[in-house]
């Protein structure tokens, strides 16, 4: 990001196809995916494409006016006819698509997306509280489906950005201890005013499941020694540099298991948004007008947002 990769640049205002709707755009959350493609580890899928998909808008009418309020998320399209759709699985659709890398994102002022794919969102909640939810609490939640958290279970997580912070308060709705690993101390504050059990260097009890929301392979082998009998971590990530060698008695024997997350289903989202409807959670964001996208990143970069960024763009 020292390089400043992003760009400003105009571009008309885009006309939607079939099956879609155009939104013009009040708020798009920056995330972590968003750093890995203006960085390169994450190779594009189009070019010049324009990142951003914690999109909070409106629909254009044909009129020009304002129709219902909306959420733009990750996921774009799928086929809707492969195995994987068919079984409930879209997310691992070989055909999906994803806003803001194979299609024109929300760090935009309009942009268009299918009308099956996007979110109705409530009146008279700030932008700047919604956007987040639309991919760090989305993800977040696939990721604590595929821990196999068990009721009332003790939940780790490592790191402490935008996603874990909505993640933890989802599990503590669900009546999870949650034990949150992460060296900085305004992180470790925020976790603990969340209603984190405890926030520090190593979980104090052996776990039932665990996230890893840090990009950081060096953290598997730890985290997975640190689960009980039977427990698994799930790799929240799209991206994780390399893993270590592990030690099968260590990490892996007593019925322990390693996950990834890949991206996300509908139902996935329309779930998530139902249960912070129920449980409203405390959403920690910094805001960065639409000309400080790059600043944005650059700060998720160096690990200086304090819970998720948010760039206002109406």
């Amino acid at each position: 990001m020292a390089s400043r990769p992003l760009v400003m640049v105009e571009r008309p205002v885009p006309e939607p196809g079939p099956g879609e709707v155009l939104v013009r755009v009040e708020a798009c959350g920056a995330c972590r995916t968003d750093l890995h493609l203006a960085e390169g580890d994450l190779p594009p899928h189009a070019p010049l494409t324009t990142p951003g998909h914690q999109v909070v808008g409106r629909v254009v009418l044909p009129d020009g006016g304002d129709g219902e309020r909306v959420g733009v998320a990750w996921l774009r399209s799928t086929c809707g006819h492969c195995r994987y759709c068919r079984r409930g699985m879209e997310n691992l659709c070989p055909r999906s698509t994803y806003t803001g890398w194979d299609a024109n994102g929300g760090f935009a002022d309009h942009l268009t997306a299918p009308h099956d794919y996007v979110y109705p969102l409530p009146e008279g909640v700030p932008a700047e509280r919604l956007a987040p939810l639309l991919c760090a609490g989305i993800i977040g939640y696939r990721a604590l489906r595929r821990c196999d958290l068990p009721e009332g279970g003790r939940l780790g997580i490592y790191g402490f950005g935008a996603s874990a912070h909505l993640t933890a308060q989802a599990a503590i709705a669900m009546g999870a201890t949650v034990h949150v690993v992460t060296r900085a101390a305004r992180h470790r504050e925020l976790a603990l005013e969340l209603g984190a059990a405890s926030a520090g260097d190593l979980p104090p009890e052996p776990l039932d499941a665990a996230i890893l929301f840090a990009p950081v392979g060096d953290l598997v082998p730890p985290a997975l020694e640190a689960l009980d009998r039977g427990g698994t971590l799930a790799v929240a990530g799209i991206h994780l540099s390399d893993i270590p060698s592990l030690n099968y008695d260590r990490h892996l024997f007593q019925e322990r298991t390693l996950r990834s997350v890949t991206a996300n289903t509908r139902a996935d989202g329309r779930a998530y948004l139902e249960l912070a409807r129920e449980h409203p959670p405390r959403v920690s964001s910094v805001a960065y007008a639409f000309e400080d996208a790059d600043r944005a990143l650059a700060d998720i970069e160096s690990d200086q947002v304090k819970g998720a960024a948010v760039i206002l763009v109406g």
